[in-house]
């Protein structure tokens, strides 16, 4: 079992060339290519602002190569990547076929894209289904993944786009396609109002499974932090992963952890360890 980590965290203090080095000295088998700087999303206004971030520019795929190469020479690979969101923004969306390019051209094998999360499986399946052809050709495998709604006045999540065992299986049938699978957010799949659990999820998935976004909270927020920290038990996980066979990366998306450059090698450090044993009782099963 091979592990990984996103770069976003990393990059924002270090930049994505620095990050990929530091994630292969950590100790890291792969890492997971993270291209929410492809644009500038606000969050306030709903829409794309200008970005001058080399993968939103002409020399994007040889920005992805050079990262490949960092890679390549510190003897780690890339094993995925995520696509910038949300999905539902059509600056966004017209970036989405870059990202499955950029992945390819990185060495990754899946490039996890949000469904939109207030879509249902069918309408989401149009979205899929339009990039599926371009995924064949460059040979990626896209992974939609559980997402979440919030609602203020009770103060929980609430259910969004294959945030449950039903909306997921649902979203995986409507493509129905072998290049469309699933990218399990432990995370997400543990948050108070969403009615379901990882295991529940895992098993539901089976063989649709193919990739991981491993972090924990206090199973009530999306608070995206070292596994064995707060509240979910990762014990079961890691048998019902097994059970079904999961085949994939173990690949973290702790990225509330890293909070200044000042410890970034310590706690990448931490990261690679802490991984390290949950693949360990993976293989150990």
């Amino acid at each position: 079992m091979k592990t990984s980590t996103e770069i976003n965290s990393s990059a924002k203090f270090v930049g994505e060339e620095k990050a990929v080095e530091l994630v292969a000295k950590a100790g890291f088998d792969a890492w997971d290519f993270s291209m929410f700087n492809m644009v500038n999303y606000n969050w306030s206004t709903r829409d794309c602002e200008p970005c001058d971030h080399p993968l939103a520019g002409g020399k994007y795929a040889e920005f992805a190569r050079t990262l490949r190469r960092i890679g390549e020479d510190n003897g780690i690979h890339c094993n995925q990547s995520h696509a910038p969101f949300p999905s539902n923004c059509q600056g966004v969306r017209d970036m989405l076929k870059r990202s499955l390019e950029c992945t390819a051209i990185a060495g990754g094998k899946i490039c996890v894209i949000h469904p939109c999360n207030n879509l249902g499986a069918e309408e989401n399946a149009e979205m899929f289904a339009s990039l599926l052809p371009f995924a064949h050709e460059v040979g990626v495998k896209i992974a939609t993944e559980n997402m979440w709604n919030w609602t203020k006045t009770e103060d929980h999540a609430l259910p969004a786009a294959c945030s449950d065992e039903k909306s997921f299986c649902d979203h995986i049938r409507a493509v129905n396609d072998e290049f469309l699978v699933a990218c399990l957010d432990i995370g997400h799949a543990e948050m108070r109002g969403l009615n379901t659990s990882a295991v529940k999820l895992i098993r539901a998935l089976g063989p649709s499974l193919q990739a991981l976004h491993i972090h924990d909270n206090d199973k009530w927020h999306d608070s995206h932090q070292l596994p064995y920290t707060m509240s979910i038990d990762f014990p079961p996980i890691i048998r019902a992963l097994r059970e079904v066979g999961y085949k994939g990366y173990f690949t973290l998306e702790c990225d509330a952890y890293i909070k200044a450059a000042e410890d970034l090698e310590r706690k990448l450090s931490d990261m690679s360890r802490t991984v390290r044993k949950m693949a360990d009782e993976f293989e150990s099963l």
